[in-house]
């Protein structure tokens, strides 16, 4: 029989209102900004708008300047929203100031281009005279990282992330010198769906000539969906994580470098900021889905969680070698 000590999830904290404004702020500036430039330039602009570019800065697409402008603007006011009201309602609020500095950073690297693309066809002879210089990639992304850097400034500090309560840690009554193993898959079919898309994408990207953008989304993708299937291992080693489709461990931690397991209920989104590989103050983790989890309390003072099924008799049997170990009995 395993006794195992269930500790409650963690609810996140409050005082992330002011974030959530701070995060939807830029896009907000941005896209009155964009408006009222376009006001000014409306009556210069081609009816045939230059606004896809190639490496060499050469146009290759275009569209009317009413679809590109309101395209825009959507994509903006959507990115905002969705940022702001994540920070507000589902993140914590250690993990809210690297989203307000993605945010600031995102609006800054969207928002260049656009002005750019419209300035370019209003000075320009016709749509195939713009060009987008390469020197205003890098410029884009400096002032991006700048603005990034400014608002995890203005974000202040993260509070320190809850710790769970340890309490009376289960066992496994496992005879002396009897070793036993435990194993289990978890999977993620959402994750997968993305990963799977993205690899499309990067695939078509290829195909129609978008080299560069095309591979780095495709390996993205398909990273993804090696990561969305994983084989969670504990024996008398300590325990593995290890990706169904990749050849390699995700994580490897040895039972000397674990002071203690648990298991708890564990809310992915609200505890974590979403799904995949997670790191935060204090912890890291694999999060397939939200639900049961086995939690490792490390020697070092940090916490490594990983959701999955029968997760009380995995940290049962690790606290098991660990006695062992500490008792000098050994595996």
């Amino acid at each position: 029989m395993v006794v195992m000590k269930q500790s409650g999830a963690s609810a996140p904290p409050a005082g992330t209102r002011r974030r959530g404004w701070l995060a939807a702020a830029p896009f907000i500036v941005v896209t009155l900004t964009l408006g009222a430039l376009y006001a000014c330039v409306a009556g210069r602009l081609p009816d045939r708008l230059a606004s896809g570019f190639g490496l060499d800065g050469r146009p290759n697409g275009y569209s009317s300047p009413q679809a590109f402008l309101v395209v825009c603007l959507v994509v903006l006011l959507v990115l905002g929203a969705g940022i702001g009201l994540f920070i507000r309602h589902r993140t914590p609020v250690w993990g809210g100031r690297v989203l307000v500095g993605t945010g600031w950073f995102t609006a800054v690297t969207l928002g260049a281009p656009v002005a750019a693309i419209l300035l370019g066809n209003a000075g320009a002879a016709g749509p195939g005279a713009v060009r987008l210089p390469a020197w205003l990639l890098a410029a884009t992304l400096a002032a991006g990282a700048a603005a990034g850097v400014l608002a995890w400034l203005l974000a202040g500090p993260d509070a320190p992330a809850p710790r769970t309560g340890t309490g009376a840690a289960g066992r496994l009554d496992l005879p002396a010198g009897v070793r036993a193993g435990w194993s289990r898959t978890v999977s993620s079919l959402p994750l997968a769906l993305v990963g799977g898309l993205l690899t499309a994408v990067g695939i078509l990207q290829i195909v129609l000539g978008a080299l560069l953008g095309g591979a780095v989304m495709g390996l993205g993708g398909a990273l993804v969906v090696g990561c969305c299937s994983a084989r969670v291992t504990v024996d008398r080693r300590g325990l593995t994580v290890q990706p169904a489709l990749l050849p390699f461990p995700l994580r490897r931690i040895p039972l000397a470098k674990v002071a203690e397991a648990t298991s708890r209920s564990i809310a992915a989104l609200s505890e974590y900021g979403g799904w995949g590989y997670r790191i935060r103050p204090g912890g890291s983790g694999l999060l397939l889905r939200s639900g049961e989890g086995v939690v490792l309390r490390l020697t070092n003072g940090r916490e490594f969680v990983v959701t999955v099924d029968d997760a009380a008799t995995a940290a049962a049997l690790l606290n098991t070698y660990l006695d062992r170990r500490r008792s000098g009995e050994g595996g």
